[in-house]
Formats: structure tokens, sequence, C-alpha cells
């Protein structure tokens, strides 16, 4: 990556999903899945190094937890891989950034806060309103 595109930021005043922002969004995604994929490594070797048993029937409730907590945390980041890997294949396929409901641009500062966004602030409000009325049920 040049100097330039490392204190690039996407700006509503330019194009909508242009190169830059393309760029831009590709390269923020590709470096969020190499630090989920090395906080996986370290994951599997900090279990690996803790696997010893506690002799304290406290202690090793307090291990299992913790084990637990870090287990389903990982489970949390490989399906927010998935959801990056789908995210660079829009970009690939050039659908990336618009609404997969309406096909309208779903906006730099919600692709900022969440570049995996599939829906637009509108779809994602209707999806969630519909969401609690299913819950309801």
């Amino acid at each position: 990556m040049t100097e330039n595109a490392k204190h690039y930021k996407p700006s509503e005043a330019e194009e909508y999903m242009n190169d830059h922002q393309i760029a831009y969004f590709k390269d923020k995604l590709q470096q969020w899945k190499e630090e989920l994929a090395r906080e996986s490594v370290e994951t599997l070797h900090h279990l690996q190094e803790d696997a010893h048993n506690e002799p304290d029937m406290n202690d090793r409730a307090s291990t299992e937890t913790d084990r637990s907590l870090e287990l389903r945390t990982r489970d949390r980041e490989r399906k927010l891989i998935v959801k990056i890997d789908e995210a660079l294949a829009r970009i690939k396929d050039g659908s990336y950034g618009y609404c997969e409901e309406t096909g309208v641009p779903i906006g730099l500062p919600r692709l900022e806060a969440r570049p995996i966004a599939t829906l637009c602030l509108e779809a994602q409000e209707r999806h969630e309103r519909m969401e609690r009325v299913h819950r309801d049920d």
C-alpha cells in the first residue's frame, strides 16, 4: 500500500464506491480478517498451554469457564471471517456498498462502522423490527 493510500479516508464528496473507496474497504476487510486469524492462533496456543489439570475444584471450574468463553468468542470470530469473505466477494463482483434488498447505497458512515454490512440503514431497521415481531410470537 502506498503512503497516500494509508492516509486515505473515503469522503461523501467523491463518487460513491470509486476505485479508491473499493481499495480502502478491501484493505480494511483484509486487515480485519488477518487480525482475527492471528487471534485465533493465539487462542489455540493458549488453550494448549493451559491443558493441564487443576487440582482444586474451584480452579478447574474457573479454567473451564474461561476456556468456554474463549471458544465462544472464537466461534463468533469464525462466523465473522465468513462474513468478511462474503464482503470481499461482493467487492470482486461489484455489489459491495449497495443494499442487497433495495440496491441503494449503504453509505460510507455505515460501512466505516460495519464494513461487512449488506443492508442500508432503513432495510436493516425494517429487518430488526420484523425480527422483534416474530420473536414476540
